[in-house]
């Protein structure tokens, strides 16, 4: 199979020819050490032209149209289009980002500018109303921003002699403006008589409030303050496109192709006019000026950038040279020498050395230029055009060997012959004619055939085929010179071709994505010799793969730095070089082909080499070499947490249900019981889907999550208290360094993260608005300043915190795959690390961005766990193969073996690491993992005896997958993906301090009849039974062959009953949990299993598929069936005389069914109420029927328990709730108090015997939550009114009438005058209906 993997050779942009000089402005400077700095494309160029190197800033996406040079002259900020521009600072020495500007404007930044002290940045917007905004561009803050103006602003700049003044201009209008705060205000130039009102495109701003502005007219206006002073007329021919402020004076250049320079009070000094200079041409239009000591930069409209020394102005250096403006389409490569050939709709043909970086020859023609070819022996060059001609020059002085016009629509491709005879003319006539060189060009042959525009060309080595690709995507074969089609595709088999630049074929299979049918490639070549191949597109990507690439989805290497559309790529002859040119961009662009390297040399890469070098994020991994996803990562890949409601959502749900619901909210509704609930312990971890959750606080507590709520247990009294500040399943916690706050963050559509106090259990923040879906992944710096999170949107958001203020240092996209981990580094808080689904990012802050580089690995591994070590430059990673990798700084160093499988948490120490793996292995490492020093196993043969129980046998199994892992008081804690928390002491023993179901839902739950004790089944194949006295522990588990749903204690508490997922089910020993006897006669799942009353004779089996069971126990036999419901059946309840059945389905039918033979009765709703029922479990009914919510649309209510003393109905929704409400619930609405623990939905609620009790189990969160009953007039430490309150206002009387004035009052200052005076006389609502003073005065 091919080599499906990126190629290890790569490219380095070594130069780019041309400048951005069409509209665009001032964007051409000096830096401090002499070298110039402008830009083209998406590329920011420093120019060295003493020593003619160029180094390149790569940090943007696109194209790049202002630029701004800070007053050290260091620093450069520049800003780019888009439709979520960014501004970048960065470093011309180094050409490296030092802060990213983000989130404010849209559609791009139109101009930009440092203020004196280079404190400030100012930036304009190219949104509709062109928005101002000032930076702290250091810590990327906004400082102010205000709408600049309703048409387009052209420049603007800080007054250098006030502090906090501006100047803007633009269409029709100068503004000055004033900072003060954090508001910016304008005033509006007024040019009274003394001007004509007109666009003023540049200024400069000048001592004593003086500004001057260069208008379109040529005219330069002076300022004094916002008043228009004096005018200098005609100062330029036309419109004058950039003034530059230096020591000596002013400069300023127009559309007359002149720059004049002007003493510092605008006197004229002198005026250099450069169409008249050797290098001039009529037309020349100047776009930028710098004046620097005695050297002047000019750039051009048309891409050309001058030197000009002062003393000697009459001969400019013409240091740069590009395409003017229109596309780019044509390129060629010389046979033998390293030049290339361009030419543009400019209509220029232009010959560039690639050695000397520069322009040796151009011609104009006459029409638009669209491709180009050398012949072999490199003597002629064709150029085929735009109106359908094609012309031969020579190339050695660019006279014309013929021009032939055959062909009415433009020619997109031609080439010559390998052996040199014919040259291949094709057309957007949908047909290749072919030419005979020698015999002066004449017409020999024509290729027809083709239903569309001929696209690409390649000639066989022989010069005997040639295939061409059209514009609908076929491939074509022709023999040659005849041009007659080859429809016997044998004869081609052994066909070589001499190129490659087609984009249809099976060498070049891998160059598409897998599922697309899209044609964005514009240009490929092959270079055989190295086989690689470079494609072009028009996204502005140039991408190296291997060649050939046969299936589709290759793997690739990918640079940036086009903008648009990439026309065309070639190889230089001697593969040294790559060329492209961009389409809108017109600019050439020259990157040097670097082969495979050595290892060693590999750390010593160009800082700027691994920007460019991203290996493709968006090629898919079928790599051949990539291991085999692990069972469990892959699973926790997939979950996606989403939510068919959120939470959030309720408050809106309800609004569109009120109207329906308006008639009914008027009847008196029932009141909420008197007593209550408190949530007392839970059973359970999150460990099968998260990682590192797990901590010892400052007082030896132990903190973790589960469900919705943070624990933090006391593992000497073996008691919980709870942070209930969540509401939907909690993801991720971290601890704070000192080990006294933690930081949760959970599901949500706008999801939020909590920082709260293991010890008081209050918030002490919370942070919102960042995250979609959730938060995966969280880390305190270690001064505890910072806070770093990731999202589970799509991109995996990263956000940086200063989480005390509230407020969002930086953030930036994280990976296309999934995040399992985010550190931040202990050393330099500005720097961090993520690590998840094959990648590995090192990023740093850059003002209100991050900058990430993936970490260079051999083969892309997916990594589960990352610390840092013991310098700021040491990363360890834990893979999902069970290595453990060592970084320096993003160079990966060795990689360790350390488990049998993923290695899921790791934890750094003092001196050395400890970690721990799916293989159920904690190790302890030296602190370069050198050595290991230790493992313990977690087996139930160590396990330390609890009391007179022996929980050795209580632990599911031996070597359970690891999850989290953390040390402190001399023990390491250690969490498991079955839910289990275990401590292990240094010396061996391990003691088991938590335990809960394993994932998989829970639904079947059932409390002892005489005992405090509880049994719960799971779709994770275990029975277990919970000891609910203080013990809190669970007595017994037994594995079963199936998942069940259901289970029933007899009523002596001898036996249970379970009900398993296969239809199945059996009584055990409720003791000992071995098999008393088991049936199957269901294919269904048992929905629910009950004992009927008192001698517990009978017993009821529910099933999926619409029927119930009755057994006598006695017997073991079935004697009855009940048929007749219509759904399957989720509930059953016994009356107290064992004689009748009541049965709810899941189309909300309520049944009843006479035992023991199972006849369907019918029962009037008023004598239901009547019987005597032994339990009420059911969700349906008049007497219940208050529990079903407004908005019973959307979510169910799937459980609901009657205490014995039939005065509270506890209930479980699909939400997550836990509900009290009155019993009997009669009339709709009824109010509640309201408990949130659970996550998802809660599958079952039961009381306990005595009612001292009630338990709940979770479905998705698989706990087991008790909660101690408080009786009435106990002070309840959380009053939840139900949440339906807000239809309520209208059954007592609406609001009280002061609040409903101060809901209609708009505060001016007269209203605190009022509100301050003492209030005396009668309540308004007490008062006849006269309107009292307050209300008068605020009519």
């Amino acid at each position: 199979m091919a080599d499906r993997t990126a190629p290890n050779c790569h490219l380095r942009l070594e130069w780019v020819y041309g400048y951005r000089g069409h509209q665009c402005r001032n964007n051409l400077y000096y830096t401090a050490a002499k070298e110039i700095v402008y830009f083209v494309a998406g590329v920011g160029v420093v120019y060295n032209t003493r020593e003619h190197k160029q180094k390149f800033y790569l940090g943007h996406n696109d194209d790049i149209i202002s630029l701004a040079l800070h007053p050290e002259r260091v620093l450069v900020a520049t800003g780019q289009v888009g439709k979520e521009p960014y501004i970048c600072v960065w470093d011309s020495y180094t050409v490296q980002t030092v802060s990213i500007l983000k989130d404010v404007h849209t559609h791009g930044i139109a101009c930009l500018a440092f203020d004196l002290e280079g404190q400030c940045l100012v930036s304009v917007g190219l949104d509709s109303k062109n928005t101002i905004c000032v930076w702290d561009w250091r810590r990327g803050k906004v400082l102010a921003a205000a709408p600049g103006h309703t048409d387009r602003i052209f420049d603007i700049s800080w007054d250098l002699y006030q502090p906090s003044k501006l100047v803007s201009c633009g269409v029709k209008h100068i503004k000055f403006w004033s900072l003060c705060g954090n508001a910016l205000t304008p005033k509006r130039g007024v040019f009274g008589k003394t001007g004509d009102l007109q666009t003023i495109l540049c200024l400069a701003c000048a001592k004593d409030e003086v500004t001057y502005s260069g208008a379109l007219n040529g005219d330069i206006y002076v300022w004094k303050g916002i008043n228009l002073m004096r005018t200098v007329q005609g100062a330029h021919g036309s419109g004058i496109f950039s003034m530059n402020a230096c020591e000596e004076g002013f400069a300023t250049g127009g559309r007359d192709g002149c720059v004049r320079l002007w003493d510092l009070n605008f006197k004229p000094i002198t005026v250099i006019d450069l169409r008249e200079t050797d290098q001039g041409y009529k037309g020349l239009s100047v776009r930028s000026v710098c004046w620097r000591g005695d050297h002047i930069l000019v750039g051009t409209q048309d891409s050309e950038i001058f030197e000009v020394v002062v003393h000697d102005r009459t001969k400019p250096f013409l240091i740069m040279q590009g395409h003017c403006e229109g596309e780019l389409w044509a390129l060629a490569v010389h046979p033998t020498k390293p030049l290339a050939m361009t030419g543009s709709d400019d209509r220029s043909v232009r010959i560039w050395s690639l050695i000397d970086h520069a322009l040796i020859a151009r011609c104009n023609m006459e029409e638009p230029i669209r491709c180009a070819a050398v012949s072999t022996d490199g003597i002629h060059l064709a150029l085929g055009m735009k109106d359908g001609s094609f012309t031969v020059l020579r190339v050695r002085d660019m006279t014309e060997v013929v021009h032939i016009k055959d062909r009415k629509e433009a020619i997109h491709e031609l080439k010559y012959s390998p052996d040199g005879g014919h040259l291949a003319v094709g057309s957007n006539d949908n047909s290749v004619d072919i030419y005979g060189v020698v015999q002066r060009y004449k017409k020999v042959g024509e290729c027809i055939g083709s239903n569309s525009f001929i696209t690409h060309m390649d000639w066989s080595t022989d010069s005997k085929y040639l295939q061409t690709n059209n514009g609908s995507g076929r491939r074509l074969f022709y023999r040659m010179p005849s041009g007659k089609e080859v429809t016997n595709r044998e004869e081609l088999k052994l066909v070589q071709w001499a190129s490659w630049t087609c984009v249809l074929g099976p060498e070049v299979n891998g160059i598409w994505p897998k599922y697309s049918d899209i044609n964005d490639i514009n240009s490929v070549d092959a270079n055989f010799n190295n086989q690689v191949l470079v494609t072009a597109d028009d996204y502005g990507l140039v991408k190296l793969l291997r060649y050939p690439c046969i299936k589709k989805g290759a793997k690739f290497k990918k640079y940036l730095g086009h903008s648009a559309h990439i026309t065309n790529v070639r190889w230089s002859h001697d593969y040294q070089w790559v060329i492209t040119i961009g389409g809108a961009d017109h600019s050439v662009f020259q990157w040097k082909f670097v082969p495979e390297r050595k290892s060693k040399e590999a750390l010593h890469i160009a800082p700027q080499e691994t920007l460019a070098d991203s290996n493709s994020e968006e090629s898919d991994s079928d790599q051949s070499d990539v291991p085999e996803m692990d069972s469990e990562i892959e699973q926790e890949t997939q979950l996606t947490y989403r939510r068919q409601v959120y939470k959030e959502d309720l408050p809106q749900l309800k609004e569109q249900c009120k109207e329906k619901h308006r008639a009914t909210a008027m009847k008196k509704r029932e009141r909420p019981p008197g007593s209550g609930v408190k949530l007392h312990f839970i059973h359970g971890y999150r460990g099968y889907d998260c990682r590192s959750n797990l901590f010892y606080t400052q007082t030896g507590e132990i903190v973790y999550h589960v469900a919705a709520v943070g624990v933090v247990y006391n593992r000497q009294q073996n008691t919980q208290r709870f942070y209930m500040g969540h509401d939907d399943d909690i993801l991720c916690l971290a601890i704070h360094p000192l080990k006294d706050f933690v930081a949760t963050g959970q599901v949500g559509r706008d999801s939020s993260l909590h920082i709260w106090d293991t010890e008081t259990l209050k918030p002490m923040s919370v942070l919102k608005g960042f995250h979609q879906l959730g938060v995966c992944a969280l880390d305190f710096s270690a001064d505890g300043k910072r806070l770093a999170s990731v999202g589970l949107d799509d991109n995996h958001t990263i956000v940086l915190w200063d989480w005390r203020k509230g407020e969002k240092l930086s953030a930036m996209r994280g990976s296309k795959d999934k995040i399992f981990v985010v550190k931040i580094n202990p050393y330099l808080p500005d720097k961090l690390i993520t690590a998840g689904v094959k990648h590995m990012k090192f990023w740093h802050k850059a003002g209100g961005g991050l900058i990430g580089r993936k970490g260079n690995m051999g083969k892309t591994e997916t990594m589960m766990c990352a610390v840092y070590g013991w310098s700021e430059e040491m990363v360890f990673s834990g893979t999902c193969t069970g290595d453990i990798c060592i970084w320096r700084d993003m160079f990966l160093m060795k990689t360790v073996k350390a488990h049998d499988g993923p290695v899921f948490s790791m934890h750094a120490l003092e001196k050395g690491f400890v970690t721990g793996g799916k293989d159920g292995i904690v190790a302890l490492w030296d602190d370069t993992f050198e050595r290991c020093l230790k493992t313990y196993a977690i087996k139930r043969a160590v396990l330390a005896p609890a009391g007179l129980k022996i929980a050795s046998r209580l632990l599911l199994e031996d070597n359970p997958s690891i999850r989290a892992i953390s040390l402190g008081h001399g023990h390491i804690l250690v969490g498991t993906k079955n839910g289990e928390i275990l401590e292990v002491d240094k010396s061996g023993p391990i003691t088991l301090l938590v335990q809960g179901h394993m994932e998989g839902e829970v639904w079947g739950l059932a409390t002892h009849p005489h005992l405090p004790l509880c049994a719960t089944v799971s779709d994770d194949k275990t029975l277990r039974i919970w000891d609910l006295s203080p013990s809190h522990c669970m007595l017994a588990v037994r594995k079963l062959r199936k998942g069940g749903r259901c289970c029933c204690f007899s009523p002596d508490g001898k036996a249970l009953a379970v009900g398993l997922n296969d239809g199945s089910f059996l009584i055990v020993n409720a003791d000992t949990l071995e098999d008393l006897v088991s049936f199957h006669h269901r294919k269904d799942l048992i929905s629910d299993i009950r004992f009927s009353p008192g001698a517990g004779k009978y017993l009821a089996v529910a099933s999926g598929d619409t029927f119930v069971d009755i057994y006598n126990v006695m017997s073991s036999k079935r004697v009855g069936v009940c048929k007749g419901c219509l759904n399957y059946i989720t509930h059953l309840d016994w009356d107290k005389r064992g004689k009748l059945l009541q049965v709810n389905t899941g189309a909300k039918e309520q049944f009843f069914f006479e035992a023991p033979r199972g006849k369907k009765q019918t029962i009037p709703a008023t004598e239901v109420e009547k019987i005597d029922w032994s339990t009420w479990t059911c969700v349906l009914g008049t007497s219940i029927e208050g529990i079903w919510p407004v908005i019973s649309e959307v979510t169910e209510v799937t459980a609901a328990c009657l205490s014995n003393d039939r005065k509270v109905l506890a209930t479980g929704d699909d939400l997550g709730y836990v509900k009290l409400f009155r019993y009997p619930v009669k009339g709709k609405y009824a109010k509640f108090k309201r408990y949130v623990a659970h996550s998802a939905h809660v599958t079952n609620v039961r009381w306990t015997h005595d009612d001292g009790l009630l338990v709940t189990v979770g479905g998705g969160d698989t706990c087991l939550m008790i909660w101690a009953h408080e009786p009435e007039g106990h002070r309840e430490y959380k009053q939840c009114d139900s949440e339906e309150s807000d239809i309520e206002s209208e059954d007592d009387g609406g609001y009280d009438s002061d609040v409903t004035r101060e809901n209609e009052i708009t505060y001016t200052i007269k209203a605190l005058s009022a509100n301050m005076r003492p209030m005396t006389g009668v309540k308004p609502h007490l008062q006849l209906k006269e309107p009292s003073v307050d209300e008068r005065y605020f009519k």
